[in-house]
């Protein structure tokens, strides 16, 4: 048995990402507050924290129906607010400064750095974190909601520590010309950057968040569309940054202009856009899962409950209600496993399934059995208490489900030679009292009632006959 290389290990890569991360923080912190000086660093911090929570709990929402780990957000905002800022403020730096000794004209230099260096740099530096995370946390990564998310939780760590560099020193400036506290200069600057456009930096960077979403759209076999779609929501970011840095060049009212013609009709358009892409996933919720019903995995009514936010939310209340916050927890478990569930076999029927298809959608299933008794019921009453009884809605094409087959006669057959071939059984289903995995002669079967065993014989990945990515 082969054991992986030390710097493969999980705990080195870990510990070396979090060594990169908190070195650049402190770097950054005795950059800024350099600049700033203390006092300034601290009023800045106070001003610059306000919008924060609002954000997160923006994109946290838009992530409740397949919620994903808290690590990658605090990744995504730590990588932001330390790394990218860091990689920012020193390549910034430089080229201005190279530029104005190359040019000797300092006020073009700064221009071209605003409008050219700063939304190269900085995007290029935020994209980074989301690239990360589509690389290696790709499990986590599958659709244009978590490119979204990753990607403006990234620009919302960056804009925190930008936004005390430009206060700090707004402040630092007032106390130059003898105002004391909070003055003329520092509440322009807040009110522009905190009050007007908190979503900037994030509404550049979920361009290239949607890009990275598209791409996990057409599954983990390389493409050149992965390389060309979040090539383009990059180059888009990076456009509309500078438009944005430029306006102020436009004239007395090219900022507003921007800001009202251009900034703002594009933060309505992208937030219908991720608000329509989650009530898709919602639908797609609610369409795939009642094939786990037939197959016996879930009762009649859990899909439409799993596909409804309010229904969910009802499950979690009367669990946590009759049986404590452990239950609770656990319904939310089931909820996202069974959202993921829903998610994997639409991509399988719509060919874009990976080659352990079979594998994690049993996974996914092991899952929600060991959390069913606690998650069936509360999700029963939640679809009780928000819709009419459902009926179950067998799909009208073959799929292959686990632990069930849709054939001509039956679904389910006993065990044949080598655990290959079976009759159509008499039930037709898979008893799923018995659990996942009950010995030889569960079927990965489709079409006309064939089973393949999965205790003995091929495995069903491997049957000639077998094909998981076929509808």
């Amino acid at each position: 048995m082969r054991h992986a290389h030390w710097w493969q290990r999980s705990w080195v890569r870990y510990g070396a990402l979090i060594t990169l991360l908190s070195l650049s923080g402190l770097v950054i912190l005795a950059l800024v507050r350099e600049q700033t000086g203390t006092e300034g660093f601290l009023v800045g911090l106070g001003l610059a924290v306000l919008p924060v929570p609002l954000l997160i709990a923006a994109f946290r929402w838009l992530d409740r129906v397949e919620p994903g780990p808290w690590r990658n957000l605090v990744f995504a905002f730590a990588w932001g607010a330390c790394a990218a800022a860091l990689i920012a403020i020193v390549a910034n730096s430089f080229a201005t400064r190279w530029i104005a000794t190359a040019t000797a004209d300092p006020s073009s230099a700064d221009t071209l750095g605003a409008t050219v260096i700063a939304p190269i740099v900085e995007e290029s530096a935020k994209a980074a974190a989301v690239l990360l995370v589509f690389l290696f946390r790709r499990r986590d990564f599958t659709g244009i909601v978590d490119g979204v998310v990753i990607a403006g939780v990234t620009a919302t760590g960056f804009a925190f520590t930008e936004n005390i560099l430009y206060l700090g020193t707004a402040f630092g400036t007032d106390q130059l010309s003898g105002d004391s506290g909070i003055a003329s200069v520092t509440a322009a600057t807040f009110f522009v950057r905190v009050i007007m456009s908190p979503f900037a930096h994030p509404l550049f960077t979920v361009l290239t968040g949607i890009g990275f979403g598209v791409a996990a759209l057409s599954g983990n076999r390389l493409r050149l569309r992965h390389v060309l779609l979040p090539l383009s929501g990059l180059l888009l970011a990076m456009g509309m940054h500078a438009l944005w840095n430029g306006s102020s060049t436009f004239g007395e009212f090219g900022f507003f202009a921007v800001y009202g013609a251009f900034m703002v009709p594009a933060f309505g358009l992208l937030t219908w856009l991720v608000v329509w892409t989650r009530q898709r996933e919602l639908r797609t919720v609610r369409e795939e899962l009642p094939a786990y019903t037939a197959a016996g995995w879930l009762s009649p009514a859990e899909p439409y409950a799993l596909g409804s936010m309010r229904a969910r939310r009802l499950a979690r209340e009367y669990a946590q209600q009759r049986l404590g916050r452990p239950a609770a927890q656990a319904v939310a478990q089931y909820e996202a496993y069974a959202t993921s569930l829903a998610f994997l076999r639409h991509r399988g029927r719509q060919g874009r399934a990976d080659a352990d298809f079979v594998v994690r959608e049993r996974e996914l299933l092991n899952e929600l059995w060991r959390r069913r008794e606690l998650a069936r019921p509360a999700l029963d009453h939640a679809a009780w208490m928000t819709a009419p009884p459902v009926r179950v809605a067998v799909p009208a094409t073959p799929w292959p489900v686990y632990g069930a087959v849709y054939g001509t006669h039956g679904m389910h057959g006993a065990p044949g030679p080598h655990g290959m071939h079976g009759a159509p059984g008499p039930h037709g289903v898979h008893d799923p009292a018995q659990g996942p995995g009950p010995g030889p002669g569960q079927g990965y079967g489709y079409g006309y009632g064939y089973g393949y065993g999965y205790g003995y014989g091929y495995p069903a990945a491997q049957h000639p006959s077998y094909n998981p990515y076929q509808s």
